[in-house]
């Protein structure tokens, strides 16, 4: 059975895809910029969750090219995830040129010791598929979020089933964005992964007009949709 990890971004969103059927819960903040670290009482909320939970480590949005004061701030957020019990973390850092940071990246790993470690889409960045997948095995992530290098997986399809080739079962290759209920099978069909990932986002409700007109509300915000994972969950089945 292939593993389904759903990305949420509030409290909302996490029972949302627990009740849908989700097999692991990646938890951040801000989805609509991709994915922040999420805010410790988030992570306090997913202590005792029926299912793993990794907190996605990315301390601002923009690229991933992190200076030694975003470094420390991962490191802290490294050790709150640990703190509230969650099973594993979500890590990604690049050079200026793409390729990635192993010498961060290895300080991270040795971090987070035990947990489960994923390296996210930092790796669609990388300009050498081969290279980037051997450094990720040797670092010591066991799964790498990916949508070959493109937009999404679909796209991607062709870098994803070479990922999976390269690795060989050393670690996981996930793929994710764009991955739905109607997507899912001719991504499987083309590579026998062994985790996908979704997002499985609404538009969110509409916001007050006073929230709205005073800039509080994103209008890219999503809500996960307990429905839409319970599609996924069953094109999976």
């Amino acid at each position: 059975m292939t593993l389904l990890e759903i990305c949420v971004d509030d409290a909302a969103g996490f029972r949302a895809a627990i009740a849908g059927g989700a097999d692991r819960v990646e938890l951040c903040s801000v989805l609509e910029l991709g994915g922040l670290t999420p805010m410790p009482g988030l992570m306090a909320l997913a202590t005792n969750a029926p299912v793993p939970v990794r907190a996605m480590i990315r301390p601002r949005a923009g690229d991933f090219v992190f200076d030694q004061g975003d470094v420390k701030a991962m490191l802290g957020d490294i050790a709150a995830a640990r703190q509230a019990g969650l099973a594993g973390v979500v890590l990604g850092a690049s050079l200026p040129d793409g390729r990635l940071d192993v010498e961060t990246l290895e300080r991270l790993v040795d971090a987070a010791g035990e947990m489960g470690k994923t390296l996210h889409r930092a790796f669609d960045l990388v300009p050498d598929l081969a290279e980037a997948v051997e450094q990720a095995v040797a670092i010591g992530f066991d799964t790498i979020l990916t949508a070959g290098r493109a937009r999404t997986a679909p796209e991607g399809i062709a870098d994803i089933v070479r990922a999976h080739e390269i690795a060989d079962g050393r670690l996981t290759v996930m793929a994710g964005s764009g991955v739905n209920a109607g997507s899912v099978r001719g991504i499987l069909d083309r590579v026998p992964l062994a985790a996908v990932h979704g997002a499985c986002g609404r538009p969110a409700r509409p916001d007050s007009e006073a929230a709205v007109r005073l800039g509080f509300v994103s209008p890219d915000r999503r809500a996960t949709s307990r429905d839409a994972v319970a599609a996924l969950k069953a094109a999976l089945a």
